[in-house]
């Protein structure tokens, strides 16, 4: 949830090449400007990384396959819908 607000003075030519931007890509300004401030300001370190990988690699057990995923969605979404249409049974 986005709590902060800041004020940010750019050119017309600056707010023109952002509005185009956002426009291509289907997005608002600010979204855009916060994507580049994530992009650019609030990198993971190269550490921070290696470190992750290396949680992930120390993983055991299984990884479900995208169809597997697909299939565990598809049958919680089908229950959750039984669940709305069926009659209570009590």
């Amino acid at each position: 949830m986005l709590k902060e607000r800041l004020q940010v003075l750019v050119s017309v030519e600056q707010r023109r090449c952002l509005e185009l931007e956002a426009q291509r890509r289907g997005t608002s300004v600010a979204s855009l400007i916060r994507e580049a401030v994530d992009a650019h300001f609030c990198r993971v370190s190269q550490a921070d990384r290696l470190r992750a990988l290396e949680e992930i690699r120390a993983t055991r057990g299984r990884f479900l396959t995208a169809d597997e995923l697909n299939r565990l969605v598809g049958d919680e979404h089908d229950g959750q819908l039984d669940a709305v249409t069926q009659p209570n049974p009590r």
